[in-house]
């Protein structure tokens, strides 16, 4: 399983990135050196929503889509 997720950060910013291991992913971006740079300077951060993919091929595609969201965008999945 593969998964896109969102994050919100200390500063209320939103982190989205992409796993197969969310609970150490996540892990990693609140207290590890392996963690994404934006996370780092910007915690704690909370997982905010998550969607499993079959493929890392389609949890990418989808990752890049919701990149593009704007805040709004990307607040109506979270809720």
């Amino acid at each position: 399983m593969y998964y896109v997720y969102i994050l919100q950060c200390a500063d209320l910013t939103y982190y989205t990135g992409c796993t197969n291991n969310l609970k150490k992913r996540l892990k990693e971006h609140n207290g590890s050196k392996t963690g994404a740079h934006y996370t780092k300077i910007r915690r704690p951060v909370s997982l905010k929503y998550f969607e499993e993919y079959e493929t890392l091929a389609d949890a990418r595609k989808r990752e890049a889509e919701i990149k593009r969201f704007d805040r709004v965008e990307k607040e109506k999945l979270i809720v």
